[in-house]
């Protein structure tokens, strides 16, 4: 999805359920009509709160 939002979408299930892609294609397809247009990251010393719940660390790469 967007490393600045905790949304995720399940691809691991589409590609166990299927021999072809229509469930993986439909499953990504979904996940891109959630995807926001934009980010809302906020770095602000000032701002306490986090714009993402988890560390950058834990995303992988």
């Amino acid at each position: 999805m967007c490393l600045g939002q905790d949304d995720d979408a399940d691809l691991r299930a589409p590609l166990r359920a299927s021999e072809g892609n229509e469930l993986l294609n439909a499953a990504i397809d979904e996940a891109i009509s959630r995807k926001p247009k934009g980010h809302d990251f906020i770095i602000d010393r000032n701002v306490p709160a986090k714009s993402v719940s988890r560390h950058m660390s834990v995303t992988g790469g």
